[in-house]
């Protein structure tokens, strides 16, 4: 079938360098999957040491032209054309994201057998590393922990902003970067969705449910809210400094929050102001909980408060 020609700004699309004709049939691409992505020559990058594992792939540092680089190499090469695609959308959805908050996509090698994702490389690591296995000298102060709490809502309200939105669904503390000035971004949209395409049943995924909202780990249908839910849980982390669901097997943790409405401890000596965020966060009820704006409004109030009000609970 002939590309659809859409008049923009009085020139046809398909004026572009890229051929439509060029994309291979069997792959049966949206045209703005296939196109005008950053392509980056995988002889371009130099690859160091790997640092982590995301999902589909593993992640290394790597350089480029002179600069660091965070490089996700996808760990199958020889994927089914459904898998191609849900690759090159992931490449879609970075190529539109540009916030302070959010990880920068650089651009993908989109080549086989190396199809890789390349962004901006965050030295400090994950979150989840630096609240559970800090060095020395990594010390974070509650007033440093609330900001990193603003940090997120600000990347995740933006992405819920976006039109249309994008629903992260995979949000957690090791999806969280830290960069040298101790600014968090989002990464790792490989669960993303467009929230005007479809809602995913967790049926088909394979993650951490640790952070998920009950009605995700339910297999219903879920929207931005899972994403609050999961904030509640990476906000409980940065003030208890523990692990969500400790000494639990994910089996374990599936039967308590989504079949026995279980939650996390708060402890006691929280400030209330907090106590009460993270509990909304959690509502049964999606639509009780709070926006990721509203979110940012009191993190942003909360962290003009004098010490004592933004007391955290601790190990």
């Amino acid at each position: 079938s002939q590309p659809v020609i859409q008049e923009v700004d009085s020139k046809p699309v398909n004026q572009c360098a890229f051929s439509i004709s060029a994309i291979p049939k069997y792959l049966d691409l949206e045209p703005s999957l296939a196109m005008d992505w950053l392509e980056i020559s995988w002889e371009d990058l130099h690859l160091k040491e790997r640092v982590g594992a995301g999902s589909f792939g593993t992640v290394h540092r790597a350089e480029w032209h002179g600069s660091d680089v965070a490089v996700k190499v996808l760990t199958v090469q020889d994927f089914h054309d459904d898998q191609l695609k849900e690759f090159l959308r992931e490449v879609a959805i970075m190529k539109r994201v540009r916030h302070p908050n959010v990880v920068l996509f650089m651009g993908a090698v989109t080549k086989r057998p190396h199809l890789s994702i390349v962004t901006e490389y965050l030295p400090r690591g994950s979150l989840y590393r630096l609240l559970h296995r800090p060095a020395s000298g990594e010390v974070l102060d509650q007033r440093r922990r609330l900001r990193m709490a603003l940090d997120v809502a600000k990347g995740i309200n933006y992405l819920h902003c976006l039109n249309p939105p994008v629903v992260h669904w995979d949000l957690k503390s090791p999806n969280l970067l830290v960069d040298k000035n101790w600014t968090v971004k989002v990464c790792d949209f490989g669960l993303s969705r467009f929230k005007a395409h479809t809602f995913i049943s967790s049926k088909s995924v394979a993650g951490t449910p640790e952070w998920m909202a009950p009605e995700f780990l339910r297999g219903e249908p879920s929207n931005e809210k899972s994403d609050v839910y999961s904030f509640g849980v990476i906000l409980w982390e940065l003030v208890t400094l523990q692990q969500p669901w400790n000494g639990l097997s994910p089996a374990q943790v599936v039967g308590a929050v989504a079949f026995q409405n279980r939650r996390l401890t708060i402890p006691p000596n929280t400030s209330p102001l907090l106590a009460s965020l993270i509990e909304a966060c959690w509502a049964d009820d999606p639509s009780q909980r709070p926006s990721l704006k509203s979110i940012v409004d009191t993190l942003k109030k909360l962290l003009k408060s004098p010490t004592q009000l933004i007391q955290m609970g601790g190990p």
